[in-house]
């Protein structure tokens, strides 16, 4: 194989890892959008600090 042909080579493997890392963070930014999403209507449903619920701390437990 020439030297040419290895530089090309290469350069098709490094495009290739660079294409499968965008591939890659996409996804896992997809992911984090849709968790994202699905915890803010969790924490919609909650309900509000009702009668004081966690005013206070207990320091002797």
């Amino acid at each position: 194989m020439s030297m040419v042909g290895n530089i090309a080579g290469m350069a098709t493997g490094m495009s290739n890892a660079q294409l499968q890392y965008n591939v890659s963070l996409s996804v896992t930014k997809k992911a984090m959008d849709s968790q994202e999403v699905a915890l803010q209507g969790l924490l919609e449903m909650m309900p509000q600090n009702p009668a004081g619920i966690g005013q206070n701390i207990d320091t002797y437990a």
